[in-house]
Formats: structure tokens, C-alpha cells, sequence
């Protein structure tokens, strides 16, 4: 027991030896913040929301919230069908735009890149369908100031197959703030 003890004080005394300039050295920066205007060009994204179809029926419940020191915009969806998903949304000071990570339950992953183009923002990305075809996507979210529906957002997913000559709509979906309590946890 004692033999055990001394190799203990000894080793902690050799690792504090070990490092003499890490007690003198000057503290590390602080790690950039996240509050530049580029990094607030989502936010119009952000809260708790009743996902609908352009004619009012109920596709799913979606929570957009700030997470990582308010680096990341985190996605948590629930389809009206059971499917749900989640995206990690960030600037990337280092590329110049946006960047979303989306899985979700049926093993589907986008990888997406843009940014605000004519106030909306808009993220494009390749990926392959079940059958293996490559397909471009583009995915489109506009603030909505309408009359009816102030503070909604409309969120437009499109896909190409032709290298995008012509493209079709896989999703449209309006953002209506959600009931307090509504939506996914």
C-alpha cells in the first residue's frame, strides 16, 4: 500500500515536471463567435412549426432551434407519416455558405451547399435515388409576408435528373408557427 502511494506521488510529480510551460502559458482565444450577419441569414427558419401542403392538408410537425454556442441550426422533423428526420444547418466561414446535413429514418442523406439568393435560401446538392440515378437537388425556403400567412415560410425541394435542365417539385410545404405544445421534442 505504501509502495503503491509513493509511485503515485511520484508519477503526478513527474507529470507536473513534465509540463512547466503549460502553467505559464498564455490562456487560449476565445473560439469565434457565431454572430456575424451571415450567420443570422437562417434565423427567419428558426421555432416550432405545422408543416402543411399548399391546400391546407397536415404533412408534419418541425422545430428549428439553435444549438453549439448558436453555430448550428438543428432541424427535428416528424411527417404526418411516421417518418422522421434531422439536419445540422451552419455558415462555413472558411467555404462562404451554407451547409446542411439531412438523415433521416428511412436512410436517406443530403448533403447541401448555398446560400440567400433573392431573400430566400437556397441549398443544392447531388445524391443518388433507390435505383442508384444520380439527381441534383435544390431546396428553396422563403419568408412569407402574405396577408394570410405572415411569419410563414414556404419551403420549395425540387429534383433534376436531366443535369438540370428541367426540374420537378419531391416537396412543398408551408410553414405555419405551431400551436405552443405542437410539434416534435
Amino acid at each position: 500500500m505504501r509502495r503503491t502511494l509513493l509511485i503515485s506521488i511520484t508519477l503526478l510529480l513527474a507529470a507536473a515536471a513534465a509540463r512547466p510551460d503549460q502553467q505559464n502559458a498564455p490562456p487560449l482565444p476565445a473560439p469565434p463567435r457565431c454572430d456575424s450577419a451571415e450567420h443570422r441569414q437562417f434565423d427567419f427558419w428558426i421555432g416550432s412549426w405545422r408543416v402543411e401542403s399548399p391546400e391546407g392538408k397536415l404533412l408534419g410537425t418541425n422545430r428549428i432551434t439553435r444549438r453549439l454556442n448558436d453555430c448550428v441550426l438543428h432541424e427535428h422533423w416528424e411527417g404526418a407519416g411516421g417518418m422522421v428526420g434531422e439536419s445540422f444547418n451552419v455558415w462555413s466561414r472558411a467555404k462562404k455558405r451554407w451547409h446542411q446535413t439531412w438523415i433521416d429514418s428511412t436512410g436517406v442523406l443530403l448533403l447541401l451547399d448555398g446560400g440567400i439568393e433573392d431573400g430566400s435560401m437556397r441549398l443544392s446538392g447531388e445524391s443518388q435515388r433507390r435505383d442508384g440515378t444520380e439527381v441534383m437537388n435544390r431546396i428553396t425556403w422563403t419568408p412569407l409576408e402574405q396577408e394570410r400567412c405572415r411569419g410563414c415560410v414556404r419551403q420549395l425541394w425540387e429534383q433534376s435528373s436531366d443535369g438540370g435542365k428541367s426540374w420537378s417539385a419531391v416537396f412543398e410545404g408551408i410553414y405555419r408557427p405551431a400551436p405552443a405544445g405542437e410539434g416534435p421534442e
